[in-house]
């Protein structure tokens, strides 16, 4: 099930696009979500869908470990020198929304060591629903629950639901387990965003990451326009 909503380029284009040298700086794409929903799974479906074709970067978030940026080292999704890990020491909401430091050096010195990057991909550490992105870090940010946490979590809003550009609806093939109504999750999301997009995701079928992945190319078109 994807929710087909146009959304016309990166919702958040930074004022300044460009490096210091005058090139275009790649495009900075935050996903957020609570503990447990696929953020990183779904950061190593995308790394996997589009590496053919871009040159793109990670930067993971964690309180006090590298516990994401292990999990995606293992898999090799990306070249170790295109994974950067940061540890928060702090609610991580911290790190991506109120002092953007740490990331803003991650992903600086990313694009200085193996750019030209078309996109880099800032996955927060696990928080709530308020969890939200400084503009100043990311031009467009993706918020992903699970239909596990309970199909009431649309309906119950916050920023992260509420005003991502993009929400994903993750593990859709767990839905007849836990009891979660697809249908009114969509008409619930519907109701709190508008006309803002949502994709429901299950990264064990066959079409996977696809709906992601396709909106990530529209905000990657946009951007280079």
């Amino acid at each position: 099930m994807h929710l087909g909503h146009t959304h016309d380029g990166p919702a958040a284009v930074s004022a300044d696009a460009t490096r210091p040298d005058g090139t275009r700086r790649a495009l900075r794409i935050g996903l957020g979500g609570p503990v447990g929903s696929g953020k990183t799974a779904t950061v190593a479906a995308l790394c996997r869908e589009l590496r053919d074709r871009l040159s793109i970067a990670v930067v993971t978030n964690d309180i006090y470990t590298r516990e994401d940026a292990d999990f995606l080292l293992n898999n090799a999704v990306l070249p170790p020198e295109r994974i950067q890990a940061v540890e928060t020491g702090a609610c991580p909401h911290t790190a991506i929304r109120d002092d953007i430091s740490a990331n803003l050096e991650a992903v600086e010195d990313l694009e200085d060591a193996v750019g030209p990057l078309d996109l880099i991909l800032v996955e927060s550490g696990g928080d709530n629903l308020t969890a939200t992105f400084s503009k100043g870090l990311v031009d467009a940010q993706i918020f992903v629950i699970d239909v596990a946490g309970g199909d009431d979590i649309p309906r119950k809003g916050g920023p992260g639901v509420t005003t991502a550009d993009l929400l994903v609806i993750n593990k859709t093939d767990l839905a007849p387990y836990v009891g979660s109504d697809l249908e009114q999750m969509a008409l619930d999301a519907k109701k709190q965003r508008g006309d803002l997009p949502v994709a429901f995701t299950s990264l064990t079928s066959a079409e996977g990451v696809g709906p992601v992945a396709d909106w990530v190319r529209a905000q990657l078109a946009a951007w280079t326009a």
